[in-house]
């Protein structure tokens, strides 16, 4: 069970009461119009989220809230392959720009660091997604490819020790 506490936030599995708010901007087309993960019913969401099974290699989202209230803040995705990790990451419209995603990919990346320390962490971001890609670029990712009309961005748990 995964469980990282941060400053202002905390990363955690998914719990029930967190559907409404997170149907509430994944179903948000204009908000997550550089996401994939988007416009799907309160059945297939709880299903996807709330599975107990679901492992990293199968991609397994996660929650962000902050400390002081169960307030979703955004949501983490990471899914495992071989020796890469890949991220994703969606703030909720309220919490943007406020440094939350910061806060919890830093949170994440420590976490993977210590557990994980061989890994690349890799994120796909849209060419148009500048915010995306500044943040990853602040956060020492480098760019590595273009594929797809996707950016790849990558980063070695190694360099975070």
């Amino acid at each position: 069970m995964m469980k990282i506490e941060m400053q202002r936030c905390r990363i955690r599995e998914f719990q029930a009461e967190d559907l409404a708010a997170f149907m509430a901007y994944h179903n948000d087309l204009d908000w997550m119009k550089y996401q994939g993960f988007k416009g799907l019913t309160a059945a297939e969401y709880q299903q996807i989220l709330l599975n107990s099974q679901t492992t990293m290699t199968d991609g397994q989202q996660f929650a962000i809230v902050t400390q002081k209230t169960p307030d979703l803040v955004g949501d983490l995705y990471l899914k495992q392959e071989e020796s890469t990790i890949w991220l994703g990451y969606t703030i909720a419209p309220r919490f943007a720009r406020q440094g939350y995603a910061t806060e919890a990919i830093t949170g994440i990346l420590q976490w993977l660091s210590i557990r994980k320390t061989n890994y690349t962490i890799k994120a796909a971001v849209e060419p148009g997604n500048m915010v995306s890609r500044h943040l990853l670029m602040k956060l020492g990712f480098q760019m590595v490819a273009t594929q797809d009309d996707i950016v790849v961005y990558q980063l070695s748990l190694r360099s975070i020790h």
